[in-house]
């Protein structure tokens, strides 16, 4: 059964691992990585990742990307998105909001510390939702 507006926007606000996918090329298959991700009901998704990331170079090529969210308790729901992808920079205070979505405080202090020694710059793509594919199938 098809999700509602509300009930989609809702479930994509949630803090679920996302499945991104962006075509990289016509010889293979959609590139498709798990990645953290922020929704806000209503608004537009955003991602951080390297700005030389392979999933960076390939959004910025293919100039949009899709994301699939989903549980398997206490039923099997879905939540895919799909549409343009915009780049912008990056800051202290986005970095502190994902990791403390995903991550407990001490855990995501602990984050932030090996993201700012290890991974290096990070670069904001942001997703306005155009298209939307939903389900509730129950408990299966």
């Amino acid at each position: 059964m098809a999700l509602t507006v509300e009930e989609r926007e809702e479930f994509l606000a949630q803090p679920h691992i996302g499945a991104l996918s962006v075509v990289e090329s016509a010889e293979r298959a959609p590139l498709n990585v798990p990645i953290w991700y922020q929704y806000t009901l209503g608004g537009n998704l955003w991602i951080r990742t390297g700005p030389e990331s392979r999933k960076a170079r390939a959004i910025r090529a293919a100039g949009r990307f899709s994301l699939m969210v989903q549980r398997v308790e206490p039923t099997i729901r879905y939540v895919s998105v799909e549409g343009p992808a915009e780049f912008s920079e990056d800051s202290h205070d986005l970095s502190v909001e994902m990791a403390v979505r995903y991550l407990a405080a001490e855990q995501a202090e602990e984050f932030l510390e090996f993201e700012r020694t290890h991974l290096g710059e990070h670069t904001v793509i942001t997703m306005r939702p155009e298209h939307w594919l939903s389900a509730d199938m129950g408990s299966l």
